[in-house]
């Protein structure tokens, strides 16, 4: 396969700076410019993540190859095949694996992926579906899945979700209001309540509450949380669960530190789990994608969804990095 077709581009300035700013362009590439891999796939939709918009913007240095083609998940179908696993014409999506950091992403027409990168698009969803959930989706049902199997359930009280206008903390409040319980959706964004109570949350709490002086224990409230932030907002959401409580953790956006006491470990038995949606098994990502496809509420999800082309990428990364992206961003690529 030999044809041309455009991707987005990032290429390292020859300044020294340790973050050096990554000029982005659309470009015309061949197969052969990609990572190396035995599937080709003209992919239909990709999705702007977080980790996307700090690359596409030269934010953090999240790219570590040079030139790359960002895009950290894509869904389509396979123009070639050199795996037994999958055929011409099969429907796939990818997630995560280093893809758009380490190897070329989903920012283009065409990839050239590893088939053991791959899962088959579950039944029920399209491409389009499979990527308005994407990375931030599969994030959102393994953080729900992990609250789930350490024993929080609806009856347990209250749970949390912080950033909960961005991808991963709106699809973790539908998903938790779906399956029945009491969400409290935590938002920077004062004109955002009524969107979170339309997606289920039962009440919404300004982020001012997670500030100020941090008391090594406050006072108790939350059975479950899915945090997003990280950083001092992090550690007071510990210092208030619920003895026995069990946080999720899976973003940073406030920071990667975590300025935190271990008073609600050892005297509330508080449990803080890491959430991994980069290498985790293929096993937990096949279960997590059913659960997406038979759980989420894609008219809702799609209210809170706007697509853009490869074109308007690079604006739209700089809107979220400034914290005034709402909802899921969708990348139409054909």
């Amino acid at each position: 396969m030999n044809k041309s077709f455009e991707a987005m581009v990032l290429r390292k300035s020859a300044d020294t700076n340790p973050t050096p700013t990554r000029p982005v362009s659309i470009e015309t590439l061949t197969i052969e410019d990609l990572s190396e891999g035995d599937v080709i796939v003209r992919v239909e939709y990709s999705s702007l993540n977080y980790k996307d918009a700090l690359a596409v913007t030269g934010a953090a240095p999240i790219a570590r190859k040079n030139p790359l083609v960002p895009g950290i998940d894509l869904a389509g179908v396979v123009e070639q095949s050199q795996s037994s696993r999958f055929g011409i014409g099969d429907s796939v999506l990818l997630t995560g694996w280093g893809v758009g950091e380490k190897y070329d992403g989903g920012f283009a027409k065409y990839a050239r992926v590893r088939s053991e990168w791959l899962i088959p698009l579950p039944d029920g969803l399209s491409s389009r579906l499979a990527m308005a959930a994407g990375t931030a989706g599969l994030t959102a049902m393994l953080s729900v899945m992990t609250l789930e199997e350490q024993g929080v359930q609806p009856s347990s009280g209250e749970v949390l979700v912080t950033g909960a206008t961005g991808g991963v903390g709106s699809m973790a409040v539908m998903l938790l209001a779906a399956a029945g319980y009491s969400v409290t959706a935590c938002t920077g964004k004062s004109d955002a309540m009524l969107q979170l109570q339309q997606l289920g949350a039962h009440s919404v709490i300004d982020r001012s509450f997670f500030s100020g002086d941090l008391k090594p224990l406050d006072k108790s409230r939350w059975a479950g949380a899915i945090d997003v932030v990280g950083s001092a907002a992090l550690a007071h959401v510990l210092s208030q669960m619920q003895y026995g409580g069990v946080v999720a953790a899976c973003g940073l956006a406030q920071g990667m530190d975590l300025p935190a006491s271990v008073a609600p470990f050892i005297l509330r038995g508080v449990k803080l789990i890491g959430i991994d949606s980069v290498v985790c098994s293929m096993e937990l990502r096949n279960r997590a994608w059913q659960r997406l496809a038979a759980d989420l509420d894609f008219e809702k999800l799609l209210s809170i969804t706007r697509v853009i082309s490869l074109n308007q990428v690079q604006s739209a990364a700089e809107q979220l990095l400034a914290g005034k992206s709402v909802g899921r961003v969708l990348v139409k690529c054909q």
